[in-house]
């Protein structure tokens, strides 16, 4: 497949922006917080804020993209990516790190879906191969970012460590330089919103819609838990320097890229609702797995354990829904889908705060676990209670 410069251009401005913002959060934003005095609650809603943020403002940003344009757009995006990790040298609260923190999750909001629609309207033919391809380099900068923010956190504090995030991202702006907006979108408002509303009844409407986000929902509270808090047990219970801290991340992301397509594969064959309960399983498996470890080569292990789990879980999920929602309401499904997926993002990292408060790391880990298996069991629950409406699914 040939890309045309327009898409190699903001690939790599995505990519740039994707490892810079990664080595600002895991697993630095957790330390940085702690040398603050964050206690374990408010520790969560700091890690979790700016994915709050990005829940509010995606479906404006989306919107207003394709009324404006995208190009003004990225540029607003890569400004935000590039000003805010400056402002970190002068917090010295939690409660400011937490406000910067709600302003730096307007970088991500404007990106997820602008470059997304920039990548996905550039040509009609080979759209899905390129999104594909799109990921893929978006996916690499969750694999450099925290190997590279470990690495710098053994020779640097924290402060300097951000400087370097806003220098790397300004890089981005060189490749934005020269790319030409697209056509803006030209509607009737009134049938515009009102084509809106219909969409998102039609697919609030099915239950395979609720039963897929609140399992993405579940997976993804008990991963950003584990982003928000794992450095910091492995650091200090374990006795990990952050740079194998930082190394478990990437490795957990390089082996989801890797089996993502056997995982899909596996879907198509066997069944959507066994692959993702057996990766559920395994990632169930991994937190109870972590609580026990006290060598390297068995966190590597563990960090294995959880990329296979998402490589299994996520392709079913996402085939799922596709399976049972016509064409003109599959992206406002997805978009709900993805709205309780951020929720669990958001709440995750909140509820393993409340939990180390009362207890320690280890029991928390393994009542995520049991809330998990709890989860599973309550949507298999669902689904026989549904299963004439949607037997087909899988």
């Amino acid at each position: 497949m040939r890309f045309s410069r327009q898409f190699i251009n903001v690939t790599i401005a995505d990519f740039i922006v994707r490892s810079a913002y990664q080595m600002g959060k895991t697993p630095l934003l957790p330390v940085f917080a702690q040398t603050l005095g964050a206690g374990e609650v408010f520790l969560g809603l700091i890690v979790s804020v700016s994915t709050l943020t990005g829940i509010i403002l995606k479906p404006i940003v989306g919107v207003l993209s394709d009324i404006w344009g995208r190009r003004s757009w990225l540029m607003l995006g890569t400004l935000f990516f590039t000003i805010m990790p400056f402002v970190y040298r002068w917090v010295s609260t939690p409660e400011e790190l937490f406000t910067v923190r709600i302003i730096h999750g307007v970088a991500t909001a404007i990106y997820g879906p602008v470059t997304l629609a920039f990548v996905a309207e550039m040509h009609s033919h080979s759209r899905a191969e390129r999104l594909a391809w799109f990921g893929s380099a978006r996916n690499g900068g969750y694999i450099v970012g925290p190997a590279l923010g470990g690495w710098l956190l053994l020779i640097l504090d924290p402060v300097s460590v951000f400087t370097i995030i806003g220098f790397l991202s300004v890089l981005a702006f060189i490749p934005l330089i020269g790319i030409a907006d697209m056509k803006k979108m030209e509607f009737e408002h009134n049938l515009f919103f009102s084509h809106i509303i219909s969409s998102f009844m039609a697919g609030s409407r099915n239950i395979s819609v609720w039963i897929a986000g609140i399992l993405e929902a579940f997976i993804y509270m008990i991963l950003y838990a584990i982003k928000a808090f794992l450095p910091i047990y492995a650091s200090s219970s374990v006795g990990f320097n952050i740079a194998v801290i930082g190394m478990f991340f990437s490795i957990q992301e390089a082996v989801r890229l890797i089996f993502n397509p056997l995982g899909g594969r596996m879907a198509d064959k066997i069944g959507y609702k066994f692959v993702i309960f057996a990766g559920a399983l395994i990632l169930a498996f991994s937190l109870f797995y972590l609580t026990i470890i006290d060598k390297v080569i068995f966190f590597v292990i563990a960090a294995v354990f959880m990329g296979i789990s998402q490589a299994l879980i996520f392709p079913a999920v996402i085939a799922q829904i596709s399976s049972q929602i016509d064409k003109d309401n599959l992206a406002t499904s997805m978009g709900l889908v993805g709205s309780l997926k951020n929720l669990g993002k958001v709440l995750g990292p909140t509820l393993i705060g409340i939990l180390i408060y009362y207890f320690d790391y280890v029991q928390s880990f393994r009542i995520l676990g049991v809330l998990l298996i709890i989860g599973l069991f309550v949507t298999l629950c669902i689904l026989k209670l549904h299963k004439k409406r949607i037997a087909n699914i899988y």
